[in-house]
């Protein structure tokens, strides 16, 4: 009652009581989270708001706060290193939000919002998220208390280190590594289930059937948590996505041996087209295609102005604009890797880009052209493709360093499990 009975004033920023509750769930959420050895319960009166019972197993407190199904799909990971220990609980981009609020950070259990390890935290999962998304996730940093400073505000939320660059890249680079061993569809950890076994019908007609027989959904499967044994492994190893076909001339279907494989085939190509295009660069030694008939294109004042001063640039990433009069330009050669495209509309999307980096020298820079060049020369979704063309394509997608999104963010690819097919058709209770 008498909480502000020395500083009245703070009493007039106070918001309605379910907004200001939301923030005492959210603040006693925020500072138990790690402790969970402690029981907390909250009440309203006779409500009660949240109820954290003592575990030993962190996975029920994360489930509680973050909700099972997000708990149970956290990939995590660990790395200690010359005082330095980092605890990652990382949320699969598909489950990323339109806030940050989801993303809790502990420097030595103490709940903070430092905008350092927020980025980190970012540039780990780069271009697994789409513009404006944010991840799901909890990072617990251990830390010598005489290398971190926490009174930088009153509110004890912020911090300084003595080396942040150092905390931020292994941040970064322990979380990119965590999500590209764990999350990659093509990864060999990623293959869990033993092949179907063919086994005789009476009537003799061979038929597949699981290994496992139906049972209630309390049971676990025979086969499902056990460890592969060496010859299954082996097996599980060689065999790669088999090709099913293609989904209105936009999906391809490919059998793995956890079950279906769904890969958009635009945002696959633009991964593939954004990849090679960067390393061809980083190379100096991209390719260029002559085109038999030069394409002209008029274009307005800025525009002409805007690529007359970047000429050089976009000649480094592998075309031959030269000027033609007033503000008309002759397009001469492209990269060999970008061949029958759409060049005009490519060139007035590309020109923003252009105009908004003075240089194509920064990593962050380079990523948008490349960004808007790949997407132009991907293969469109509606276009039918060959067995080989499909085929060719996942085995390109594969040796990708990150083959799980687009530039953009997109997912490139989903997976149905056995299981789950099999629940969807009930033969599994």
């Amino acid at each position: 009652r008498d909480l502000f009975y020395n500083t009245p004033a703070r009493r007039k920023f106070m918001k309605a009581d379910t907004t200001e509750t939301a923030h005492i769930v959210d603040t006693l959420s925020r500072i138990v989270l790690p402790f969970t050895r402690i029981r907390l319960r909250l009440e309203d009166g006779e409500r009660t708001l949240l109820h954290l019972p003592a575990s030993e197993n962190e996975l029920n407190r994360l489930s509680a706060l973050l909700g099972r199904d997000v708990a149970l799909s956290l990939v995590d990971s660990f790395y200690e290193k010359d005082g330095l220990k980092l605890r990652a609980y990382l949320a699969p981009p598909d489950l990323s939000r339109a806030r940050g609020d989801r993303l809790y950070i502990y420097i030595n259990n103490r709940s903070i919002r430092d905008r350092v390890i927020f980025r980190s935290v970012m540039e780990g999962y780069g271009q697994r998220l789409m513009k404006g998304r944010y991840p799901q996730g909890l990072v617990f940093l251990d830390i010598d208390p005489s290398t971190v400073d926490i009174n930088v505000h009153p509110a004890k939320q912020e911090v300084r280190f003595h080396q942040s660059s150092l905390i931020y890249r292994t941040i970064s680079s322990v979380i990119e590594k965590a999500l590209k061993d764990q999350l990659n569809p093509f990864s060999k950890a990623g293959y869990r289930m033993a092949p179907h076994q063919e086994k005789e019908s009476p009537g003799g007609i061979p038929v597949a059937e699981p290994a496992w027989v139906y049972h209630d959904e309390g049971e676990r499967a025979p086969g499902r948590s056990r460890d592969l044994s060496e010859a299954e492994r082996q097996y599980v190893m060689k065999d790669a996505p088999r090709l099913i076909g293609q989904l209105k001339d936009t999906y391809l279907l490919f059998q793995t041996i956890d079950g279906l494989l769904l890969i958009d085939q635009h945002a696959a190509h633009e991964r593939i087209v954004y990849e090679n295009l960067k390393k061809a660069y980083l190379g100096s030694k991209i390719e260029r295609q002559t085109l038999l008939i030069p394409r002209t294109f008029e274009l307005s004042l800025k525009e002409g102005r805007v690529v007359m001063e970047k000429l050089g640039q976009i000649s480094e990433l592998g075309f031959e604009l030269e000027p033609f009069g007033g503000t008309t330009f002759l397009l001469r050669a492209v990269p060999s890797i970008l061949i029958d495209r759409d060049w005009e509309s490519f060139l007035r999307d590309l020109i923003p880009v252009l105009e908004e980096e003075r240089s194509i020298s920064s990593e962050k820079a380079l990523d948008k052209i490349l960004t808007v060049i790949s997407c132009h020369g991907a293969i469109r979704a509606g276009k039918k493709m060959s067995q080989s063309e499909m085929t060719l394509l996942i085995e390109q997608l594969e040796k990708m360093d990150l083959p799980t999104n687009c530039p953009h963010g997109r997912p490139i690819y989903r997976q149905f499990s056995y299981e789950e097919i099999e629940k969807m058709f009930k033969r599994i209770v």
